[in-house]
């Protein structure tokens, strides 16, 4: 490990599990007992980390262990999360503690140009009662983080836009850009649910169906930025068509948008609203309740064959609606069950409440993680 990564690695593991012991560094980074010492000493003088004391084991006689934590006001991130409707955006530390939110509705905003501008009205307002020094944002679709191109966004319909650059040259800041799910996987990995596994899968239900991947503690981005995409996993070769040309997305089949036109379809009612749906199945409608069992096994299904190829620790499922996502719930769970295979199927099952400014954090983590492997002493 180069001089840089084993910087990047000590600072993350204090970030993430702070404050801890510079035994715990060597155990938790692989890093050799005088390379430890030499540069969390640097890290120190640099204002990086800060030296505190730690209490011993059960039982333990004599002077405190010095222990090392990180100086999260150090540095501040903004994150935006960009859907079609309207930018969330949060300010956060270099722990990602969150310390201020914001939203602007994008109205007709729809091309690049207008909607990077947006950003930057909403990056000013963040930037307003702290220092933000970089911008992490999120979008929906094919995104390259090394290049910070968003090559396909379906919901705004873009194609190949430069959308690190952009915004770097509308804020003056250095920006990251990722896909949304990745970048809330990322969120999940460094500080959330998922901090302690090695590999996990998180799965996001609302509109659409989308997964971020977690193997051996690294997000996997795939060999052309493209991995994770659940939501086009085939469920069924002669169901609906998906956006994306292929027929029988699980998408396509279990979807908010594709659960409302089966339940509009079941019940002759156009027009449902998913309160409404939720209503219908919760009043015992026969009809409704088998849409929504009918979405719970297809997703169960699909997660069944990524534990199948990855065997994670961890699922962790959000949705848009948790009300909706609790009639699906236990359908999931049994379709898990059933397609997991052998010692595979341990893996535990978490529902997580993530609403969308955690999903804006998640692009300030992003922006963390690029800063975090830049950090020079």
């Amino acid at each position: 490990m180069d001089r840089r990564s084993s910087i990047a690695a000590i600072v993350r593991a204090v970030l993430a599990a702070g404050p801890l012991r510079r035994a715990d560094l060597e155990a938790r980074t692989g890093l050799s007992q005088p390379t430890i010492a030499k540069l969390t000493r640097a890290l120190i003088d640099s204002g990086y980390l800060t030296e505190t004391t730690a209490g011993g084991a059960p039982g333990h006689i004599g002077r405190p262990a010095a222990a090392l934590d990180v100086r999260a006001h150090r540095a501040f991130f903004a994150g935006v999360k960009v859907t079609p409707d309207e930018l969330i955006g949060v300010v956060t530390d270099l722990r990602a503690v969150v310390h201020g939110t914001a939203h602007v509705p994008l109205g007709d905003a729809r091309t690049p140009p207008d909607v990077v501008a947006a950003i930057a009205r909403l990056t000013a307002q963040l930037r307003r009662e702290h220092p933000v020094g970089a911008l992490g944002v999120s979008v929906a679709g094919d995104v390259d983080r090394d290049t910070g191109v968003a090559r396909y966004e379906p919901f705004l319909g873009w194609h190949d836009v430069a959308l690190a650059e952009l915004c770097a040259e509308a804020t003056g800041l250095r920006t990251v850009a990722d896909n949304d799910i990745r970048a809330l996987t990322e969120a999940e990995n460094w500080f959330g649910a998922g901090a302690d596994a090695r590999s996990f899968l998180l799965v996001a239900v609302g509109s659409g169906v989308t997964s971020g991947l977690v193997v051996d503690g690294r997000v996997l981005t795939g060999a052309h930025g493209v991995a994770g995409e659940l939501g086009h996993v085939p469920i069924d070769r002669r169901g609906p068509k998906c956006y994306c040309g292929a027929r029988g997305c699980l998408e396509a089949v279990a979807s908010e948008p594709a659960l409302l036109r089966r339940v509009a379809d079941a019940t002759g009612a156009p027009g449902v609203t998913l309160d409404r749906a939720i209503r219908l199945a919760r009043l015992g409608d026969p009809r409704v309740g088998e849409v929504f069992a009918e979405a719970g096994r297809a997703i169960g299904q699909a997660v069944g064959g990524v534990i199948n190829l990855i065997g994670p620790e961890l699922v962790v499922f959000s949705a848009d609606h948790l009300d909706g996502f609790a009639l699906l719930e236990p359908h999931v769970r049994a379709a898990v069950a059933e397609h997991a295979f052998g010692a595979a199927a341990r893996a535990e099952i978490a529902v997580r409440p993530l609403p969308f400014e955690q999903w804006a954090r998640g692009a300030a983590v992003v922006a963390i993680a690029s800063y975090v492997a830049s950090v020079q002493v």
